[in-house]
């Protein structure tokens, strides 16, 4: 076969792309990252753990004896369920954050991403509704739109989602006969704003789901990076068992390199996850597993998260102090009480409204506003992250965005 036949046959298969593959686009905070790794450049976007506050030599003293003893089951095809005591380990984990839950309503992800996919894969025909906060999750954007799936946004303020507002939109929606499946939200330190829903608010938020039988998707990956363990709020999966589906993750607090996390359901609808799962990826590694359980179980998990916390909690501060001595006014900021961001408000601002592109020019990476929401609204708002940043390039980054702003 020539080379010439060779790139026909595949321009030809470009027009055989079902509708769906319109949205699997690049996204503007993934082409961030590749910018972010030129000489000089500050990136205060990529929400990236920082992995030095992890022992690296007990986990691979671990991983080590895990093959050594264990080598054929570990590397061996596994449970689509997952392995048994690491559903057992997430039951203590989510009890941090007041739920009781038995081990068989859990089941296992190569990381919540898959957990996001498969929720909207069981539930979600094309055409169908989710109700998110705006700004929300990129990634969840992603997966919405590849299963055909319209976002409505409901905006967060400094309390989080208004419940009364998700009610309004909800029953909205339905009286212009569209069919809404769940609410999206990311109560505690939300990516991308840092906002915290309030405990009233949450407690508001599911009642209002119950009544119109619309279900609440909690995506929790910050739960326990509280800056104040002492005032850790209530999981909306403690709140209402029966009607949240709660995703959770390993990702943030041991390694995203491992991809794993995890779905609460009750059993039927986690019966029917493990299926969803089990057609694409047959069932999470066996050895992620097996290295999430061993670390996290053991006694330097929780010294190494502490660490962790300490790191963000100082990167946080330092951002907030940075912000306060270079913003112009009129900007307004969100100040986290966990987790890896905050959000700017722009206000009165009126430039270019190529964000990304300006902060480049002055050397610097963010997140713009725009990307944040389904239909890529023009906003002047922009996301920043702090916890993979020094302080010192948080300081610098900070005073390179007021720069922009100022020009």
């Amino acid at each position: 076969m020539t080379g010439g036949a060779a790139a026909t046959r595949r321009t030809d298969a470009v027009p055989l792309f079902a509708h769906r593959a319109e949205e699997f686009r690049p996204s503007p905070v993934r082409a961030v990252f590749e910018i972010a790794l030129q000489p000089g450049m500050i990136s205060l976007a990529g929400g990236n753990p920082d992995m030095s506050a992890l022992p690296h030599e007990v986990v691979a003293d671990m991983a080590a004896r895990i093959l050594a003893e264990r080598g054929p089951e570990v590397l061996q095809y596994g449970s689509g369920a997952g392995i048994g005591r690491l559903p057992e380990l997430i039951v203590e984990l989510m009890g941090l954050e007041g739920a009781e839950i038995a081990p068989d309503r859990i089941q296992i992800t190569a990381g919540s991403q898959a957990g996001l996919d498969l929720v909207t894969k069981l539930y979600c025909d094309p055409g169908d509704v989710v109700v998110a906060e705006g700004p929300t999750y990129v990634g969840a954007l992603g997966v919405f739109g590849s299963y055909e799936v319209d976002v409505e946004h409901v905006d967060v303020d400094d309390d989080g989602l208004d419940p009364e507002a998700v009610a309004e939109r909800i029953d909205g929606l339905r009286a212009a006969g569209r069919t809404v499946k769940f609410v999206y939200t990311v109560p505690n330190f939300s990516n991308p704003t840092g906002v915290t829903t309030s405990e009233e608010r949450r407690r508001r938020l599911v009642d209002v789901c119950a009544e119109r039988g619309v279900l609440v998707l909690e995506d929790d990956p910050y739960g326990l990076l509280g800056f104040d363990r002492a005032h850790r709020l209530p999981s909306l999966y403690s709140l209402a068992p029966d009607t949240v589906i709660h995703l959770g993750s390993f990702s943030k607090i041991f390694s995203p390199g491992l991809r794993v996390g995890w779905i609460a359901a009750p059993p039927a609808v986690r019966a029917r996850l493990q299926i969803a799962a089990e057609a694409v990826t047959i069932h999470p590694s066996v050895l992620s597993q097996e290295l999430a359980a061993a670390y996290v179980g053991s006694e330097h998990w929780r010294p190494s998260l502490d660490r962790a916390v300490a790191l963000y909690r100082s990167r946080c501060a330092a951002m907030m102090e940075a912000l306060e001595t270079h913003m112009p006014q009129g900007v307004r900021w969100t100040r986290p009480a966990g987790g890896f961001f905050t959000w700017l408000d722009l206000g009165p601002w009126t430039g270019d409204g190529d964000l990304l592109r300006r902060a480049v020019d002055h050397g610097v990476v963010l997140v713009p506003g725009g990307a944040c929401y389904a239909d890529g609204r023009a906003t002047t708002s922009l996301g920043l992250a702090y916890s993979a940043t020094p302080e010192a390039e948080i300081a610098e980054g900070v005073r390179r965005v007021g720069e922009m702003l100022r020009g």
